[in-house]
């Protein structure tokens, strides 16, 4: 059968913890077994070269069928996204923090199958390797406790999820920094701007998800991905009927004549 094998890089080798990482994924993603997570067969080490064999995903990353407003419905994306919370409440009850969700992470195939990938910078229960001063995840979804170098828990993931879900549903990221600094402002201080998903046409029930995702408190969050699961269920089970459009603001009072 046709396989995708990933290698360690020679730099990566000569660096203890990448190379401890490496092997911590390889072991982590072997124990994964789902429809909507990428296999991995085997893993080893060649001549001082760890390596990992995986199932040979095809279609194209979630980032390029965003690109490509594919699904162009809004029930084909919900279902998408349904997927995706699928893996996660499965990896989640595995004792499992991704820590990394975002579209570049996520395979669709030309029948809108998902497949979860890259479990890099996983985090299982007991397993310490983040490096000092080094911050693991992609800027535009990382949680607030992530940027503060909080205590990680599966509300990263719920929190990366309803930033990935606002960009599926409006093809725009709802963190638009163009710098480090700028991007981890916007997380820690300001506001998602939810109008974008408004405009896309997302139900009220889709619209308040992504808002209680994304609460910058996690204890304010939803508190797992088997409820998000029920929320986008319930929602594919109505009609998608979409939210109203925002009322116009009230016209200035008229002065009153003399």
């Amino acid at each position: 059968r046709t396989v995708a094998l990933k290698i360690l890089t020679e730099a990566g080798c000569a660096d203890g913890e990448a190379k401890a990482r490496f092997l911590a994924e390889a072991r982590m993603a072997g124990n994964i077994v789902h429809d909507n997570i990428i296999s991995v067969y085997d893993f080893g080490d060649e001549q001082g070269r760890p390596f990992i064999v995986m199932e040979f995903l095809r279609g194209e990353s979630l980032k390029e069928a965003i690109k490509n407003n594919r699904p162009p419905d809004m029930r084909g994306k919900l279902g998408i996204a349904l997927q995706i919370a699928r893996a996660l409440d499965y990896i989640h009850s595995k004792k499992i923090i991704h820590r990394d969700i975002k579209p570049e992470n996520v395979q669709v195939d030309d029948m809108g199958k998902v497949k979860l990938m890259d479990f890099g910078i996983a985090k299982s229960e007991g397993l310490q390797l983040t490096r000092a001063g080094f911050t693991l995840g992609t800027p535009y979804y990382m949680a607030p406790e992530q940027v503060l170098g909080q205590q990680v828990t599966n509300l990263v993931d719920v929190y990366a999820f309803g930033v990935l879900l606002f960009e599926l549903l409006s093809g725009v990221k709802p963190i638009t920094g163009d710098t480090v600094e700028r991007i981890f402002n916007q997380i820690l201080y300001e506001p998602l701007d939810l109008e974008p998903l408004r405009r896309a046409g997302a139900p009220r029930r889709i619209y308040d998800l992504v808002a209680n995702c994304t609460v910058k408190d996690p204890l304010q969050r939803i508190q797992g991905f088997q409820l998000v699961a029920q929320e986008i269920e319930t929602a594919l089970a109505g009609n998608l009927e979409p939210m109203p459009a925002a009322a116009p603001p009230p016209a200035a009072p008229r002065a009153a004549a003399a």
